[in-house]
């Protein structure tokens, strides 16, 4: 995640500061310094043909690095220091053909110019205008053609409090001790909070827990056997010298392939940290055992929580404890309905259940805003086969055999299939927007197959938000993106000093990402992001939904004649000239005459 307000500080700074050229052809103290060319000092027009055609192309007015203007001398700033001493140059472009100090000397200039650059145009708590009630689009989406709101239950109508996934944990490992006879030792691991993240993927016969990219690499560093990480030297060996995970692997539509399960919903996290307590027992206490009997006991003792109820028992019995923002349920719903907009619920949750935490959240006559209203729905299948017919419910709950004919309002239906939704109701299409939190059984198949409008709930954009919006994230980060730009740049200095500075800067590299990795989660980082590439959770949101929140009270926010615009990103090939993404991306872009003769 990157900060709007830094791109546009940083970036309208770049253009007034002359920085589309590099640091270097505005620096007054490098020594030993000579020019190819010089600007008369009332010139106003710049006489560097690149400049002038790169100044041109983005519609802006000319740099100051295309002015008559000197460059300010500019102070020292904290960070690796190498030698330098002060030069006064008149203004000019540099030349690649320019003799220059020996390759220390010149490369630490270059650094700390970059750093000066970095740290001037960051102010305090710069990114501190991030707001976690904000809806993101992946998709245009207009809300004034939405006629029909659809939406899940669980962590989308009812959001639960962390006390759930304690309960979840301690039951499951409860059922794996005295169910499938696993070593009473493992009951003394408590549940660990925020040690797993959602979007994770499960070797299931190495054991091991990690985070892979959008391109089905394994971030370095994010794998774990047991409780503990896994040197990157013995996750290559074990990877035949790679950390690629062949496409085969996770190929399965639903997250599971073959030998690698990916955890999408909220609910996995507490079976997460059961595998990694469960292993790390056996390791620890040098016992052996097969993974895949584990992984395999572990999945049927979370399976066991739903199946048996319990997870609805403690809810039901303690509704404040574990639902947060009832509030704000009923006030989205009164407003869509108040609004003339049609709504429906679809869940995988029993009817007692569902009809409990309504009524808490919304009140006794919660039916009154549905317009259908399904339980029990067996998702993803209800939305990808046809075989299982609608069933009624009556108002205890108790199955009914009347054939429905019709989807009525009031009534409460059980089962089904979306192929009979779609007939009975004439919802098609882009006027259908549904709600959901995970992305493989709410929404995979509505976009892919039917068209709907689709919108995730990821309640972790909460946190990340906060992180972000830290000046700590904001600096690494930002440092980060120039100081990659910088080695990219430099990496043609091919010397034994060259070669020691860029190894300095590649070690600090390291270091940046793993600091700003830690602020969010010390284990595995961000859920969207590993070092520059997104998660291959990630890359499933932008596949799978066309809007995404933390909640369904973000909607609050918005008109409802809104329209969600993506932000148009540069790809890799293209200029980056919209203002709100110049940050340091655009240092990236070579030096216009020291690369003069790839052209």
């Amino acid at each position: 995640m990157a900060c709007k307000k830094v791109g546009t500080t940083l970036g309208r700074a770049l253009w007034q500061n002359g920085s589309w050229t590099p640091p270097l052809s505005r620096s007054s103290k490098i020594i030993n310094f000579s020019t190819s060319r010089e600007l008369k000092s009332g010139e106003k027009k710049c006489k560097d043909q690149s400049c002038e055609s790169n100044c041109r192309s983005a519609a802006m007015p000319l740099p100051a690095a295309c002015s008559s203007t000197p460059a300010a001398q500019r102070h020292q700033v904290g960070g690796k220091k190498g030698p330098e001493e002060p030069l006064t140059v008149s203004g000019r472009s540099y030349s690649s053909t320019a003799p220059k100090a020996d390759q220390r000397t010149y490369l630490w200039a270059r650094y700390n110019e970059m750093k000066r650059l970095v740290h001037d145009l960051i102010p305090p708590s710069v990114c501190n205008l991030l707001n976690s009630s904000t809806i993101y689009a992946n998709n245009e989406v207009s809300l004034a053609e939405v006629d029909i709101y659809g939406f899940d239950y669980d962590y989308t109508l009812a959001l639960y409090s962390d006390a759930l996934n304690t309960m979840i944990y301690n039951t499951a490992r409860d059922f794996l001790i005295e169910h499938f006879k696993y070593p009473e030792g493992i009951r003394k691991y408590d549940y660990i909070p925020n040690f797993a993240a959602r979007g994770l993927h499960y070797d299931i016969q190495k054991g091991l827990l990690m985070k892979i990219d959008a391109f089905h690499y394994i971030q370095l560093g994010t794998v774990y056997r047991g409780l503990n990480p896994v040197p990157d030297e013995e996750v290559l060996r074990l990877y035949g010298g790679t950390h690629h995970v062949p496409l085969h692997q996770v190929s399965g539509f639903y997250g599971k392939g073959p030998k690698v399960k990916q955890f999408m919903d909220i609910f996995s996290i507490p079976e997460m940290t059961l595998l990694a307590v469960a292993n790390d027992f056996f390791i620890s206490n040098d016992i052996e055992y097969d993974p895949e009997h584990l992984y395999k006991d572990v999945s049927e003792a979370i399976g066991m929580v739903h199946i048996k109820g319990y997870m609805y028992k403690w809810i039901m019995q303690d509704l404040e404890k574990y639902i947060l923002g009832g509030d704000e349920t009923y006030a989205v719903l009164h407003r869509l309905v108040s609004h003339g907009k049609k709504l429906f619920l679809i869940t995988n949750s029993p009817f007692s259940f569902v009809d409990k935490g309504m009524r808490y959240m919304v009140g006794k006559d919660w039916r009154d805003f549905f317009d259908v209203v399904i339980v029990q729905a067996d998702k993803p299948h209800f939305f990808n086969d046809c075989v299982k017919p609608f069933r009624r419910l009556d108002g205890n709950g108790d199955l009914q055999w009347d054939k429905i004919n019709s989807l009525d309002k009031g009534q409460i239906y059980k089962q089904g299939n979306l192929y009979d939704f779609l007939r009975l109701t004439g919802w098609r299409g882009s006027s259908v927007l549904y709600f959901g939190d995970h992305l493989y059984s709410d929404l995979a198949d509505l976009m892919l197959r039917h068209g709907w409008r689709t919108g995730a709930i990821v309640p972790e954009l909460d946190l990340e938000t906060k992180v972000v919006n830290t000046e700590q994230y904001a600096q690494s980060l930002t440092w980060l993106q120039a100081l990659t730009g910088l080695l990219e740049r430099m990496q043609m200095h091919r010397d034994s000093q060259s070669r020691e500075v860029l190894q300095d800067w590649l070690k600090e590299r390291e270091e940046l990402r793993l600091r700003t990795k830690n602020l969010f989660n010390p284990q595995f980082g961000s859920i969207f992001r590993t070092c520059h590439n997104p998660t291959y959770f990630s890359r499933r949101l932008c596949r799978f939904s066309d809007v995404y929140m933390a909640s369904i009270s973000c909607l609050l926010n918005y008109d409802l004649s809104y329209t969600f615009y993506p932000r148009r990103t540069p790809l890799q090939h293209e200029a980056p000239l919209w203002m709100d993404q110049l940050c340091t991306g655009c240092m990236k872009t070579p030096f216009l005459e020291e690369m003069a003769h790839i052209r």
